[in-house]
C-alpha cells in the first residue's frame, strides 16, 4: 500500500530506500521507542506514554502501523542504538509482516540509520525525521512552508552520504579528484547549501513583513495573548471555544503549525489579539527551534502568555517541563520566572476525585484554572484571569471632555475600562483604566479639547 503521506523528497534523501535489496516502501509501519536507561531525565517518562506519543506521530501522516513497542536498551549500540538481539528479533518481523518503513523514537546517527536500514531491509526514520515529515504536511502558510524545507534540507545535508552507498564501489581517480559517487555527493551539497542561502534571505524578508504588522499592531494596538503548550494538549479547541472561530482542531499531534490570530473581546469590554502556536514537544529537533523562531515570536510580542496544560495526560508534568525548556530557549526566562497563566484542560476527562483535588490545588496557586475547551468549564475564569494580568499593567486617570466628542468617548470606552462616569450639561467626567501607551496616544489625539490628571 502506498502511503499518501509520506513527503518523498524528505524520505528519500534521509534514506537509500534505491540501494540493492531493499523492499519497495509501503505504508506498513513498525514502531519502536528505545528505552534508554542512561539515569538521564529522560527516564522520568513513562515507556509506554512515549510509545503512545510516536504512535500518533506515525498517525499524523496516516501511517499504517501494523507493530509496536518500547524495547529496553541498557547499553546504547553505537552502530544500531538498540541492541543486537532487539535488531535481530525485529528483523525477523519486518520482513514477516513486510514491513516498509521503521520509525525509531529517538535521534539515531547517520551511520545507525544506515545500519538499521542494511539489516532490516527498509527504510527508516528517526523521531526528528518524522517530526519534519509532518511539519512539512501540516504547514500552510508561507513563512511555514519556508521554514519546514529550511529544516529538513539542513537534517538532509548531514545524511547525504547515506544516499549514494549504492555508488561506493565507483570511487575512484586520481589526487583530489573522486570517482563519480563522491562527485555527486559534493554536487548535491552544494545544490543543498545554494537553496539553503535563498530560503534564509526569503525568510528575513518574511520576517521584514511580520514586523511590519507588527508595527501597525502597536499603533492600534490591542494587548497580544498567547497560547502555547505541548502538541494535542488542546490549544486550538481553546481557541476556537474562546474566540468562536473554526481553526482546524483534531486530536492529532501538530494539528496547528502556522501562529493563528483573531480578535477577542473580554468580559469588561477590552479588546486583545489571541494567537494560537505551533505545539511543543520533548525532544524537538533543534533544527526546527532555529527555523520556527519568527513563527514563535508571536509570544515574545505576547502582553500574557497561557500555558495550555493536558492535565488527563499521565507525563503532565513532563510535558510541563519540556514547554518551559522550549520557552528558556527561545529566551522567554522572564516569562516564565513572573509566571504564566496556566490553564489546565481537559478535566472532563478527569474523574470526580481527581477534578476536585486539582480544583484544590488550583485554589492554592493563583494563575492556575481548571478549565476544558470542549465543554467550556472554566473557560470564563481563564478569560477573566487573563483580563486582571492585563489590567495590572493599566493606570487610573481622570479625563474630562465636551459631551458633544462622541468619538474620543467611544475611543476610551473601546480601549480602556470605565470605573466611574458622571455628566453636566457640557462635559463628561470619567475615571478611567488605560494601559500607559493608550494615555499617551489619547493624550495626543484629544489633548486640545480634553484634560488628563493622573
Amino acid at each position: 500500500m502506498e502511503n499518501k503521506g509520506l513527503n518523498k523528497g524528505t524520505l528519500d534523501a534521509a534514506s537509500p530506500g534505491r540501494t540493492e535489496g531493499h523492499p519497495s516502501s509501503s505504508g506498513r509501519a513498525l514502531v519502536v521507542h528505545p528505552d534508554v536507561r542512561t539515569g538521564g531525565p529522560a527516564q522520568a517518562r513513562d515507556p509506554e506514554a512515549r510509545l503512545e506519543e510516536a504512535l500518533g506521530l506515525a498517525a499524523a501522516i496516516d501511517l499504517e502501523v501494523v507493530h509496536s513497542e518500547a524495547v529496553r536498551v541498557s547499553r546504547p549500540s553505537p552502530g544500531t542504538l538498540l541492541g543486537r538481539g532487539a535488531v535481530d528479533r525485529l528483523r525477523d518481523l519486518i520482513e514477516a509482516q513486510e514491513i516498509g518503513i521503521a520509525v525509531v523514537d529517538s535521534d539515531l546517527s547517520p551511520i545507525q540509520q544506515r545500519n538499521l536500514e542494511r539489516a532490516w531491509q527498509c527504510k527508516v526514520i528517526d523521531r526528528t525525521g518524522l517530526i519534519l515529515e509532518i511539519f512539512g504536511a501540516r504547514a500552510k502558510t508561507k513563512e511555514g512552508k519556508l521554514q519546514v524545507e529550511l529544516a529538513a534540507l539542513s537534517y538532509q545535508r548531514s545524511r547525504l552520504v547515506r544516499s549514494w552507498t549504492h555508488l561506493e564501489r565507483q570511487r575512484g581517480g586520481h589526487g583530489f579528484m573522486g570517482g563519480p559517487g563522491e562527485r555527486q555527493i559534493e554536487m548535491d551539497r552544494r545544490i543543498i547549501d545554494d537553496r539553503i542561502t535563498r530560503l534564509k534571505s526569503d525568510l528575513e524578508q518574511v520576517k521584514r513583513t511580520r514586523e511590519q504588522h507588527r508595527k501597525q499592531r502597536r499603533r492600534v494596538p490591542y494587548p497580544v495573548v498567547a497560547l502555547v503548550g505541548y502538541t494535542n494538549a488542546g490549544k486550538s479547541t481553546l481557541f476556537n471555544r474562546l474566540t468562536r472561530s473554526e481553526v482546524f482542531e483534531h486530536d492529532m499531534l501538530f494539528a496547528t503549525l502556522d501562529p493563528t490570530m483573531r480578535r477577542l473581546r473580554l468580559a469588561q469590554g477590552q479588546e486583545v489579539i489571541l494567537s494560537d502556536t505551533v505545539g511543543f514537544i520533548s525532544d524537538l529537533p533543534t533544527q526546527l527551534v532555529a527555523a520556527f523562531r519568527a513563527t514563535l515570536e508571536e509570544v515574545l510580542e505576547a502582553d500574557v502568555v497561557v500555558h495550555v496544560r493536558d492535565v488527563a495526560h499521565p507525563d503532565t508534568e513532563a510535558q510541563r517541563a519540556d514547554v518551559e525548556a522550549v520557552l528558556r530557549e527561545l529566551g522567554l526566562d522572564k516569562v516564565i520566572e513572573t509566571g504564566m497563566v496556566e490553564a489546565l484542560n481537559k478535566i472532563d476527562l478527569l474523574s470526580d476525585k481527581e477534578r476536585q483535588s486539582l480544583q484544590a490545588q488550583a485554589e492554592r496557586s493563583p494563575g492556575r484554572i481548571p478549565c476544558s475547551a470542549v465543554t467550556g468549564l472554566g473557560c470564563d475564569t481563564l478569560l477573566e484571569e487573563i483580563s486582571r494580568r492585563l489590567s495590572s499593567t493599566y493606570r487610573n486617570v481622570d479625563i474630562s471632555l465636551p459631551l458633544s466628542d462622541g468619538a474620543a468617548l467611544a475611543w476610551l470606552y473601546q480601549r480602556g475600562r470605565v470605573i466611574e462616569r458622571r455628566d453636566d450639561e457640557v462635559r463628561a467626567y470619567l475615571r478611567v483604566s488605560l494601559d500607559p501607551s493608550d494615555i499617551e496616544r489619547f493624550s495626543q489625539r484629544h489633548g486640545d479639547s480634553a484634560r488628563i490628571s493622573q
